[in-house]
């Protein structure tokens, strides 16, 4: 059984940490002021803005930060502030045992996938939305955040394109940025796609890397058994010398092309100015066609 953290109310608090890449005060100062704009209190990681050569501080000070978070009972929801990478370094020092029995929102997208993946083989459900560090990205984007945290109903609509195939599913929606599901196959945070809605997103990437990442996908089973696949940013893809030949949504049609399930592409999430959040772990409908529909039950 998947658990769903509580939503927030105001008054609440939420923690905010950086496991992976460093960040500066001012570069959250307007996500501090949205926080309280919101009525939440904001508790801040202990080595929030510090520094290690391209991380916020050693891997032992942020597990030690995001473990605080994750076992505090003040605190009510967990946000990464910034990507990057860091969080496969830390995620084996974590102990889930106390947040599993009190579970609450964990927030964040790209390298926080790590964290996303993880906590779907402990049966919880986890917010993929924007961060702080990009609250000022776009206005819809963070405000649709403040709906999902406060339990407000989410429904999505968005043009369908000539690269999708349409149909109707709906099952348990699981994925994220597909850099990291890569690396995280075969390890004990490696996600479960058998039933369930995949989505996936990256950024800068060279096409023959989507390529080989898509295959490994496909060679591991993780398409095989998948209802639907739902494709967010493609980002600032990138070609050789000598051309690929393929574009990002040909490579995944190639990858995909003897299974039947929908796929559409261009959901608003990800590397994007607009990145929707998505419930990790909840049951969703998806309605793939010349106007692609999707909500959660």
């Amino acid at each position: 059984m998947i658990q769903r953290p509580p939503f927030l109310k105001k008054g609440d608090t939420i923690g905010l940490v950086a496991p992976a890449r460093k960040i500066s005060r001012e570069e959250i100062a307007v996500s501090l002021e949205t926080f309280s704009a919101w009525g939440l209190q904001v508790k801040l990681g202990q080595h929030l803005f510090g520094a290690c050569n391209q991380f916020s501080a050693t891997d032992q000070q942020r597990a030690s930060d995001f473990q605080s978070m994750l076992d505090d009972a003040s605190v009510n929801a967990v946000t990464s502030v910034r990507g990057g990478y860091g969080c496969m370094r830390i995620i084996d020092k974590l102990d889930f045992t106390c947040f599993v029995k009190h579970p609450k929102w964990i927030i964040g997208y790209s390298d926080v996938t790590v964290f996303h993946s993880h906590l779907q083989q402990l049966g919880v459900e986890t917010l993929h939305a924007t961060m702080p560090f990009n609250f000022e990205k776009d206005a819809e984007s963070t405000e649709n955040l403040r709906r999902a945290l406060f339990g407000e109903k989410l429904e999505y609509a968005w043009d369908g394109t000539a690269y999708d195939k349409p149909g109707k599913a709906s099952g348990i929606l699981v994925g994220g940025n597909l850099s990291l599901l890569n690396a995280l196959v075969g390890s004990r945070s490696d996600m479960e796609t058998s039933g369930k809605i995949l989505f996936l997103e990256d950024l800068d990437e060279y096409l023959y890397h989507l390529d080989r990442m898509m295959l490994c996908l496909k060679r591991s089973g993780k398409l095989e058994q998948i209802k639907a696949l739902i494709i967010g940013g493609m980002t600032d893809m990138k070609d050789n010398t000598v051309p690929f030949g393929k574009n990002a949504a040909e490579i995944i049609l190639d990858a995909v092309s003897g299974y039947d399930f929908p796929v559409c592409f261009n959901f608003p999430a990800g590397h994007t100015t607009k990145n929707y959040p998505l419930f990790l772990g909840r049951e969703a409908l998806l309605h793939s066609g010349e106007t692609n529909r999707f909500h959660f039950c």
